[in-house]
């Protein structure tokens, strides 16, 4: 038998969007429960460790003008340090490898010096055991013919005033049944919305040290020719870890990938990097909870922040909040943190007339 709970909101992902949000709600003591489908917390933030720091293979980088990524960073204690700019780049085609001088595809940015999934780590910690719940994946979202929303998991339904989705739009419509309750427009805006990094393959190869630094190399690199794609420095402070990572299409992955992989290192930069210490690849595409099946032919990225994701559905009671539905900084960090930010204000005002209306 399925057991039923109420609470006030139900938060549907736990990344650092999800996480942001019900930390926001519980702070204002709102009753509210997240739940996230996968065993760990983070999403699109996940860093393998790698002394004395951590290599980041999902997010990486917050920039200049970031305030909210910046601001919580300072407040969880986590170090963070500049992304290496010093050097000259690479570009390769069919032709051979040009070296260019001064590095043309970096611009100033800022890391994490144990990882971009510290920022999820450090909110989840912030959070009771009762408040987070992991490996529930959710199935259905209905209206309750008695007011609010009905949200089902494989064991529980929840029933709640409302519900923030946290994950992306396209990820949403795959995996939980809305019934026919979503409008025509909003369920083919949310299909057709592109995941960030879901069709992307990022790969990680780490070094004993930092070789191309002392080459005069930026470790910024751009090939018209793959399998990787565009390469960037991923050492850490002082060069610690040293690591390369690079971009490529998540369809350019199967047998032979890693070979070529190295085997492109070599001619960009040397002997040196044809013999990795780590060589990790994170194909985003293969993780159901990031990818819906269609990730692939999902390519207008001008639906990044549709005015249709910045008002609440379902009788005002469900709201929008990944990074692609940010109307400012989509597909960063910090377009996760406005987006949460937006759809807890929008719970917080909702929950506070509702309370008053009924007070009257």
């Amino acid at each position: 038998m399925l057991q039923r709970h109420g609470h006030d909101v139900v938060v549907v992902g736990a990344g650092i969007a999800g996480l942001a949000a019900t930390a926001a709600l519980v702070a204002a003591g709102r009753d509210t429960v997240c739940l996230e489908a996968r065993e760990r917390v983070g999403g699109r933030l996940l860093s393998a460790a790698a002394l004395p720091g951590a290599l980041d293979l999902g997010a990486t980088w917050y920039w200049d003008g970031e305030r909210r990524v910046a601001d919580l960073a300072t407040r969880l204690g986590i170090d963070t340090f500049e992304q290496h700019l010093a050097g000259d780049t690479l570009v390769q085609d069919a032709t051979g490898v040009r070296r260019l001088p001064g590095n043309l595809i970096d611009a100033p940015a800022r890391r994490f010096a144990r990882g971009a999934d510290s920022l999820a780590h450090g909110l989840a910690a912030e959070l009771s055991a009762d408040v987070l719940r992991l490996d529930t994946p959710v199935t259905a979202i209905h209206r309750r013919d008695t007011g609010g929303l009905a949200v089902h998991t494989p064991g529980t339904v929840i029933h709640a005033e409302h519900v923030i989705v946290a994950v992306p739009p396209a990820l949403a419509l795959a995996h939980i049944d809305f019934g026919s309750e979503l409008s025509v427009d909003l369920s083919h805006l949310a299909r057709s919305t592109p995941v960030w990094m879901g069709a992307v393959a990022k790969i990680v190869a780490r070094y004993s040290t930092a070789f191309w630094r002392d080459e005069g190399l930026a470790g910024a690199a751009f090939s018209r020719t793959g399998p990787l794609q565009e390469l960037h420095d991923m050492s850490g402070p002082g060069g610690r870890p040293a690591a390369l990572f690079g971009f490529a299409a998540a369809q350019a992955v199967g047998p032979g990938f890693e070979e070529a992989v190295t085997a492109q290192l070599a001619r960009l930069f040397g002997p040196a990097a044809a013999e990795p210490e780590t060589l990790q690849v994170q194909d985003w595409s293969s993780e159901p909870w990031t990818a819906p099946p269609t990730v692939h032919r999902l390519a207008d990225h001008s639906l990044f922040g549709h005015p249709l994701y910045q008002q609440p559905a379902l009788d005002g009671r469900l709201h929008w909040a990944s990074t692609e539905t940010a109307d400012q900084h989509s597909g960063h960090i910090e377009g996760a943190l406005a987006a949460a930010e937006r759809a807890a204000h929008a719970v917080l005002s909702l929950t506070t007339d509702e309370v008053n209306s009924c007070s009257r």
